[in-house]
């Protein structure tokens, strides 16, 4: 089995920051899409149908005359996409392993602003799990199994709760350097290296900005709106675009720290680096998990980077796909 102990990064990528930057290059997108090509794998897009006339879209991959040993659903970041480097080279990793992938776009993510009138945020819950259930109904392989990375792996593992009262047949997830604490992290999104902050905030006043001109009688914002700092601009949106009254209501909706995770009946394997400058390591320490639930530190890995030396290769993939094919095994 491959653990957090097997990442031994090159001495030049031991810095947190180092790998951050290295997990989202241009040569680990292009790494992905050969990876993909070279296994053989068809894919396809589809239009997800998740309840109350939400759509979301998602690409599904299998090897063709091949039988599938089941189908794992996997969740991308926030501003990430189907398309995002570390979602290819997990999806080339797990159809390696024999299974099937399918890669579900949240909402206003992945060129997807067209298909909703409502903007994303990060306690649409509901719709991402009636989306797993009709991924599941659609494509019946077993096990069925998922994994996430950052706001995706909060997401899954919010998945993995609902899961057993949804009827989603989900054996096991794997996450990797998952939001815990919301609150928290933008606290130290607001006192770190503001390369991240102006990172996440570019993409997301980008995506705003395409929403409103989708939608201009729904959102009617000016650009004095999107030059808030990011705090003051998730205040403007959840006090208009939510019900949840107060910043910190909203931020407490997805979190998932201390025993929150306490409840889980669906297997759960989470992978943290100690040097991650956007998600702080110490709300891991806190956690309160079942005996299913496996917890793995490594000294190194950034925010989801893991990446292993110059070719770029990832761990974190590697990772997933072992663990994910290991619950597929027990459960077979």
């Amino acid at each position: 089995m491959v653990s957090a102990a097997d990442f031994r990064p090159a001495w030049w990528a031991r810095s947190g920051h180092v790998q951050s930057l290295l997990g989202s290059n241009r040569w680990r997108q292009l790494l992905g899409e050969r990876r993909l090509l070279a296994v053989g794998a068809h894919s396809q897009e589809h239009l997800i149908d998740a309840g109350d006339g939400v759509r979301l879209l998602g690409v599904h991959s299998a090897v063709p005359g091949r039988a599938s040993r089941g189908l794992a659903l996997l969740l991308h970041g926030w501003e990430g996409s189907v398309d995002s480097s570390y979602m290819r080279l997990t999806a080339a990793r797990l159809l390696e392993a024999g299974f099937e992938v399918f890669r579900l776009n949240f909402r206003d993510h992945g060129g997807t602003h067209h298909l909703n009138e409502g903007i994303f945020h990060s306690n649409r819950i509901d719709e991402v799990v009636r989306a797993a259930a009709e991924v599941a109904r659609r494509f019946p392989a077993r096990p069925m199994v998922a994994a996430g990375y950052s706001l995706g792996g909060n997401f899954t593992l919010r998945l993995a709760l609902r899961a057993p009262a949804a009827g989603i047949p989900l054996q096991c997830v794997a996450v990797v350097c998952p939001v815990l604490d919301p609150a928290r992290t933008m606290d130290v999104l607001e006192r770190g290296l503001p390369v991240y902050r102006w990172y996440f905030q570019r993409k997301w006043t980008e995506s705003l900005a395409r929403k409103r001109a989708l939608f201009p009688h729904l959102h009617d914002f000016d650009d004095r709106v999107l030059h808030m700092d990011m705090r003051e601009l998730t205040r403007w949106l959840v006090l208009r675009q939510t019900d949840f009254g107060s910043l910190e209501h909203y931020f407490d909706g997805y979190c998932i720290a201390g025993d929150r995770l306490a409840g889980l009946q669906v297997p759960a394997r989470i992978l943290m680096a100690a040097d991650d400058p956007v998600i702080p390591v110490a709300d891991f320490h806190r956690l309160q998990l079942p005996p299913s639930a496996r917890l793995e530190i490594s000294p190194w890995g950034g925010h989801c980077g893991f990446v292993e030396g110059g070719r770029l290769e990832g761990f974190a993939e590697r990772w997933i796909s072992a663990q994910l094919a290991d619950a597929g095994a027990a459960a077979g």
